[in-house]
């Protein structure tokens, strides 16, 4: 009984040193991200013991992806006597470099806003920067923190063309190559267009609507929304041209030939009938009506879709209506001296 515990006791340990060490054989990674610019024996290769911090490839550019090829990775690593390695059938290995990634909009806003602070060209949110060239993000070392700075900023007024220098503090490349860019800032401001094609006459709504960004040496549009919805166009609109007054008229609400509803206004009176409209008119405006009875035709302001009031000091209720007759007075008698 003693003997057959002592044998399975001693089978178990043989069973447990053999997993032990089939569980430290350096095996292959499939996909490895670095912080450094060199990829190590370790990055590729689980327990590769005293060789892991060997350097054997240089790695991606920052924030970029590479494979390299299993039989490229073993050939490496075969100077440095690191045997038995387990493939685990991988074809390549997938290396990615890391990196903080700070977008074009940051680099945007960082120009801008020093633009406004140091030559107070306009308020930053009102300048619009036109690069010499793309701009694109940027990548840095993953651990670089802080906030990008402008490092250095020229600006000629005359021609509003910047350039300046970019720097992060704590990233080696920047120190290394700083970014310049260059271009043209202009200031500008709020226009209204439509987002879609208007005909003439048509009234505009809300949804119509939009608020470009115009350079403010070409202002002259409408800036605020509410000075155009309800108002029709005069002539035809197209998205992307700002909209002046000049584009712009009141709704027609009464068209020539319309049957109309004619308001005589006077104190404590007021009369109605149908008239024909003799122009088309839009709100407030004076308009021409006939009156179909009379056959007069009298001025009006459009005062609403199918309505002209007439005011008047004094209300006439008969029109063409015959002379009174005159009446003969005989003379008085003369007196006789």
């Amino acid at each position: 009984m003693i003997r057959t515990l002592v044998r399975t006791f001693a089978l178990l340990l043989v069973l447990a040193s053999s997993a032990a060490a089939q569980s430290a054989r350096p095996a292959l990674r499939a996909s490895v991200t670095v912080d450094s610019d060199i990829v190590r024996i370790g990055d590729l290769i689980e327990n590769a013991g005293p060789v892991a911090n060997v350097p054997i490839f240089r790695a991606p550019d920052l924030g970029t992806t590479g494979a390299v090829s299993t039989e490229r990775v073993i050939e490496a690593i075969e100077p440095h006597q690191l045997i038995d390695i387990d493939t685990r059938g991988l074809a390549e290995v997938v290396v990615t470099r890391a990196s903080r990634a700070i977008s074009p909009q940051e680099i945007y806003d960082r120009i801008a806003q020093a633009l406004a602070d140091r030559f107070h060209v306009a308020d930053a949110h009102n300048l619009s920067l036109n690069f010499d060239l793309p701009l694109h993000t940027l990548q840095v070392e993953a651990g670089a923190a802080g906030e990008l700075r402008v490092l250095a900023l020229n600006y000629d007024a005359r021609s509003s063309r910047f350039d300046a220098t970019l720097d992060l503090p704590s990233s080696r490349v920047l120190q290394r190559q700083p970014i310049r860019l260059t271009g043209v800032a202009i200031e500008t401001v709020d226009a209204v267009s439509v987002n879609r094609p208007i005909e003439r006459g048509e009234v505009l709504q809300a949804s119509d609507l939009t608020v470009l960004r115009r350079p403010k040496a070409q202002a002259g549009g409408l800036a605020e929304m509410a000075a155009t919805v309800g108002m029709a166009a005069r002539r035809q609109l197209r998205p992307g041209q700002p909209i002046s007054i000049a584009d712009l008229m009141k709704p027609t609400v009464v068209q020539r030939n319309d049957t109309v509803t004619l308001v005589y206004s006077a104190p404590g009176l007021t009369l109605t009938l149908r008239g024909q409209a003799q122009d088309a008119g839009a709100l407030g405006d004076t308009i021409s009506v006939i009156n179909p009875q009379t056959k007069r035709v009298v001025q009006g302001t459009v005062s609403g879709p199918g309505r002209v009031t007439v005011a008047n000091n004094t209300l006439h209720l008969v029109e063409n209506a015959p002379e009174p007759a005159l009446v003969s007075t005989p003379a008085a008698p003369q007196r006789q001296e």
